[in-house]
């Protein structure tokens, strides 16, 4: 792992910590809860025009990502699956994508809203539409979210999501 590189990892600082070498070093530590969805519950869209996101807008998503802290994004997170966005005058205003998959699952992830443009339904909008892509791929939809972040909880249950466990994280980066 290169100097300024980062990994994370679903363990809690006692148990990692003093086994780390000096060069690592913990940066973050949260807590998690991975929610569920098994029910498809559609959503319409309304007049909420998504779009797949591409390399071009690469730029873009890293800037929203650094602004919004989702979770780990970095610069070809976006190639792991279908990414879309929702732009208003140009700017990219919301976005959600998909990245881990295992065998029957699929993870929505990077679901993140610019502070200018929050509650608009622009998240939830993009979440239903994944959701509904998963389905249509005989796959269930997962997804991780801050313990704390309680608005973001509610939207997912009213999707169909459904608590399944609460994780530790901890994000390491090598300091030399």
């Amino acid at each position: 792992m290169p100097p300024g590189d980062w990994i994370s990892l679903p363990a809690t600082l006692e148990g990692i910590a003093a086994k780390l070498p000096r060069q690592l070093t913990v940066t973050l530590e949260k807590n998690l809860v991975q929610m569920v969805c098994e029910t498809r519950v559609d959503v319409p869209a309304g007049e909420i025009e998504a779009r797949v996101l591409s390399e071009a807008d690469n730029p873009e998503m890293l800037a929203l990502t650094a602004l919004t802290h989702p979770g780990p994004f970095r610069s070809q997170t976006y190639t792991l699956g279908t990414y879309l966005g929702v732009r208003v005058d140009g700017r990219l205003a919301a976005m959600a994508g998909q990245r881990m998959h295992v065998p029957g699952y699929r993870e929505i992830s990077a679901v993140c809203t610019h502070p200018d443009f929050q509650g608009r339904g622009y998240a939830r909008t993009l979440v239903a539409q994944l959701v509904a892509e998963t389905f249509d791929r005989r796959l269930v939809p997962f997804l991780h979210v801050e313990e704390t972040n309680a608005r973001a909880q509610a939207v997912y249950r009213g999707l169909g999501f459904v608590e399944r466990a609460r994780l530790p994280l901890l994000v390491i980066e090598r300091v030399r």
